[in-house]
């Protein structure tokens, strides 16, 4: 793998609400979907070899939409539950707020517990052949995996940078 691109789903009914998803279903909006066509519109440059994603239904959607932009096989995507939202347990279906530190409760996957899923995450992905890779995941999932890959960008704290909803980033 010579190159390594991220990106979170398009926004999702949960999102456009104000809603912490977590590992709640939560489709696409309208709007999601035209952000993932734009995803796949700008993916046309990027020669993507392997398209990874996580199973849940609002990622997977975004990675379709691409993958159809791109001429990707559908059958192709790899579904890898490693690329799952971060669990958060009593807050999921809750008002988001930005500044709660939710490390705080008892019942929501650990900060550790997500950074060693996003380590086997990232040595999965350097057993894939191709030059290059495209995850579509989450938010959370998204900022763990380019804090390992980048330890000098914060997973969280006043100068963490949010994935906006279906933007292709190089990590790699």
């Amino acid at each position: 793998m010579k190159h390594l691109y991220f990106c979170r789903h398009g926004l999702s009914e949960m999102n456009k609400l104000g809603l912490w998803a977590g590992q709640i279903e939560t489709p696409l909006t309208p709007e999601g979907k035209e952000q993932a066509k734009l995803a796949g519109e700008f993916a046309k440059d990027l020669n993507i070899g392997h398209i990874v994603s996580s199973p849940y239904s609002r990622a997977l959607d975004t990675a379709k939409i691409i993958a159809k932009q791109i001429g990707y096989p559908l059958k192709n995507i790899e579904q890898n539950s490693l690329f799952i939202e971060r669990g958060l347990g009593v807050l999921e279906g809750q008002p988001w707020n930005p500044d709660l530190n939710i490390d705080g409760f008892a019942d929501i996957e650990t900060r550790d517990t997500l950074f060693e899923r996003m380590h086997l995450a990232l040595e999965f992905l350097q057993t894939i052949p191709a030059d290059n890779v495209l995850v579509v995941s989450h938010g959370a999932s998204g900022r763990a995996l380019q804090h390992i890959i980048n330890p000098a960008i914060p997973f969280e704290g006043p100068s963490t940078i949010h994935f906006p909803n279906a933007k292709i980033i190089q990590l790699i």
